[in-house]
C-alpha cells in the first residue's frame, strides 16, 4: 500500500486529509511538528510527504532540507501563500508540487498521483479491493458494494448499502426523510412512503451497531431526519 505522511500543526487538516487519503486507499501517517516528522520520516519511509509551509513557529522549509538528508521522497508543499515567486521557491529548495489553501481533496488527490506517477511511484489506491470510503473501524467500498466493521463483511442490501454509502459521503450532514427518498430511492413523498427510509435506518442499525437502541453511526435528529457520524479521536 502507497503511504504518505502528513505535516501539518493544524490538527483539523491533519484530519481531513487522514480520512481522505485513507478513504483513498493510502497508509497514512501524521505528525504536527518537525521532530515527529523526521522521526516518521526516517522509520516509516513514506513513499509521499505532504509538508506545510508554516508549522506554527516552525520553518517547513528548513523541515524540507532535513527531509532530504535523509531521503529523496517526493514532497509536495501546502501553503496559505499562492504568489508565483512563493511557489518557484519552494519547487527550487527541493519540493515536488504545491498546494495553496484553501484547497480541493479533488486537487489534492491528482496532484499526489502525478507526483507519484512521476517519481514512478505504483499508486496502489486504484486497487478494486481499496475502501472507496474509511471511518474508523467502517470500511465502505463501492466498487465491491462491501461493507466491513472491525474487518468483519456486513450482509447489506443494495438499497442499505446506497443509504449508508450516500450518507457517509457527507459525514454530519442532516438529511430529512423526503432528501433521502430523493436522493437513494430517486422519489419523492408523493409517490413513496417516507416509513420507508424509517424502516432502512432502522435495519441499517441492527446490522453496524453495538446498541441499535444508543446509535452512534447513524443519529436521529429530531424533528429533521438523520445523520452519519463519523467517530471522534
Amino acid at each position: 500500500m502507497t503511504s504518505v505522511l502528513v505535516i501539518d500543526d493544524d490538527p483539523e487538516i491533519t484530519r481531513l486529509l487522514e480520512t481522505h487519503l485513507v478513504g483513498e486507499g493510502y497508509q497514512v501517517s501524521v505528525a504536527h511538528d518537525g521532530v515527529r516528522a523526521l522521526q516518521l520520516a526516517s522509520a516509516a519511509e513514506p513513499d509521499l510527504v505532504i509538508l506545510d509551509v508554516v508549522l506554527g513557529e516552525e520553518d517547513g522549509r528548513e523541515l524540507l532540507g532535513e527531509i532530504r538528508l535523509l531521503s529523496d521522497v517526493p514532497v509536495i508543499f501546502l501553503t496559505g501563500r499562492g504568489l508565483e515567486t512563493e511557489r518557484i521557491a519552494g519547487l527550487k529548495l527541493g519540493a515536488d508540487d504545491y498546494v495553496v489553501k484553501p484547497f480541493s481533496l479533488g486537487e489534492v488527490s491528482a496532484r499526489i498521483e502525478s507526483v507519484l506517477r512521476r517519481a514512478g511511484v505504483a499508486a496502489t489506491h486504484h486497487r478494486i479491493e481499496a475502501p472507496t470510503v474509511s471511518f474508523g473501524d467502517l470500511q465502505i467500498n463501492e466498487n465491491t458494494h462491501e461493507v466491513r466493521l472491525n474487518g468483519r463483511l456486513i450482509e447489506l442490501t443494495s438499497r442499505e448499502f446506497a443509504l449508508l454509502a450516500f450518507m457517509a459521503k457527507s459525514p454530519r450532514q442532516v438529511f430529512s426523510r423526503p432528501q433521502l427518498l430523493e436522493h437513494v430511492w430517486a422519489s419523492s413523498p408523493e409517490w413513496q412512503n417516507e416509513a420507508t427510509v424509517t424502516e432502512h435506518v432502522r435495519r441499517l442499525r441492527l446490522k453496524l451497531e453495538a446498541d441499535p437502541e444508543k446509535p452512534a453511526w447513524i443519529t436521529t435528529v429530531r424533528g429533521v431526519g438523520y445523520r452519519f457520524e463519523p467517530p471522534t479521536r
